[in-house]
This record gives C-alpha cells, structure tokens and sequence, in this order.
C-alpha cells in the first residue's frame, strides 16, 4: 500500500500540467505517507513489529507534534530566507492547512527511520561500547550553553547570512540544555559510558529522511527552492551537498522532541516502552 502510494503521488507531482487546479501542490503529504507506510512495513519484515503497530497512539500524536515542530522553523526561516516555495498562488487559509498536513509527517517519518535503523545489530554494535566522553559540571556547562544559545537565536535577525547554520544547532542546545538543567538524561548523558546510538542513529535517520525529501522535491511542478549563502554550489538535487549537513542535527532534534514525549526509539525494539 505504501510503494503504490508513495508511487502514484510522485508521478503527479513530476506531472507537468500549468493548470493552478492541479494536485501538484498537494502530493507531498501522500508521498510522505507512503514512505511512512513502508518504512515501518520494512521493520515488520525485520522484527515482526515497527513503531506505528507498537505505539499507535503516541504515533498519532506525533503528527499533530510535527505540524507545529515545522512551522516554528518556518519561522526561523524568515529570518534567513534559506528555502522558499514555488507554484501557483492560493489563498492564506489553503496554505496554512495543506502545510500544516505536509509538516505533520515529518516526525512520524524520520522516528519511524530510526526505529527501523535500530533493527540492525549492526548500529547497535557499531556504537555501543565506542568512544567515551563526558561533559564536566553539566548543570554549569547547560546554563551557559542554554543562554548561549538563545541569544543566538536573535542573532539570526541580525545577520541571517553568517548565522543561518543556528537554525540547526542552537534549538538542539537549547532542547539538550533545558534536559540537563531539569535532571533528565541527554543524548551526552550516555556518551560518558560509549553509547553513541541516540546520536548516531537519528543524525543518520535525518539525512536518510533528507536525502528523499530533495529527491521527491526535484522535478515537481511546487517544488522549494534554496538560497544558502556561501554553499550554494555542488548540488544534489536541489539542496547544495554541504546543506545535508543540517540534517544531521535535524535527526537529533526529532529524537529530542520524541523524548520530551516520553518516547524512545533508538535503543532497538526489544527495550520499546
């Protein structure tokens, strides 16, 4: 059910029809759903479960999560202008709410990637028993990075051109900080004991998850368009090769924002709450 989603939908968004009508416009979220459908489709072929039969609720609520995680980087993009979209006009209220259905896949897809990533012994010996590293006086190190990081936020008003990367980095810090100052566990919590998984495997989720977005992006008739200043050169796609980078962050604050909502994803099936 997922290929034949995810196929038909890209087959109309590469469609080539200037009518304003056409449902170019609103392929995203059906490709979206289909990849969703078949990633967690590859994880019951793997292991017998996936995230969407094991959680169903918390997975449904991870749509509504995403819609409003993507519209505070819609945001932060009009600061910078990194990314816009292209296609025909349509009226405020049509694009609040097809956006809104678009960026409401964007969690269920790259969690859903990192379970099924999670299903391979492989990551798991890979980065378990790796390098150990740990942060001296945490509580100390949070609050400054915290404030930091904040103030670089309104930095990006200032001078989009030089601080567009913030966009990636600092609401990490600022969700890891707020983690650490709160007494829970962080991704670097457990780096100290050379568990790398809950930051090497939705940094690679992210730029799975990245990698077909610019794919199913390229070609259409509404694609989004970038602007990166100094980058934007070696493509791939749409985006510049240097631009997947912020997919990597990008993994890690979904698993943040996962966490928040008490739900863990990349420590493999068997240890799923």
């Amino acid at each position: 059910m997922g290929l034949v989603l995810l196929g038909v939908s890209w087959a109309m968004a590469l469609a080539h029809s200037d009518a304003p009508q056409g449902l170019q416009r609103y392929t995203f979220t059906p490709i979206w759903l289909g990849y969703i459908l078949v990633i967690n489709a590859l994880s019951v072929k793997r292991i017998g479960s996936c995230l969407m039969l094991e959680r169903p609720k918390m997975f449904l609520l991870l749509f509504i999560v995403s819609s409003a995680f993507w519209w505070f980087f819609e945001y932060l993009n009009h600061f910078v202008h990194n990314w816009y979209y292209l296609g025909p006009p349509i009226s405020p209220l049509t694009r609040v709410v097809t956006a809104s259905l678009a960026f409401s896949t964007v969690l269920p897809a790259v969690l859903s990637t990192v379970y099924w990533i999670a299903t391979f012994k492989q990551f798991h010996h890979a980065y378990t028993d790796y390098w150990t590293f740990k942060v001296p006086h945490p509580r100390a190190v949070a609050l400054l990075a915290l404030s930091v990081s904040t103030i670089s936020l309104f930095a990006l008003g200032a001078w989009p051109d030089s601080t567009y990367p913030l966009i990636w980095v600092s609401p990490l810090i600022v969700l890891i900080s707020l983690q650490a100052l709160t007494g829970q566990q962080t991704i670097f919590s457990v780096l100290q004991h050379g568990d790398w998984r809950p930051f090497c495997l939705p940094a690679l989720a992210g730029l799975q998850c990245g990698f077909f977005w610019e794919l199913w992006n390229y070609g259409g008739m509404t694609p989004w368009k970038y602007n990166i200043p100094f980058v934007d050169r070696f493509h791939l796609f749409e985006m510049p090769l240097l631009g997947y980078a912020g997919y990597l962050p990008f993994g890690l604050e979904c698993i943040l924002v996962a966490s928040f909502l008490g739900l863990t994803v990349h420590t493999g099936p068997q240890t799923q709450r």
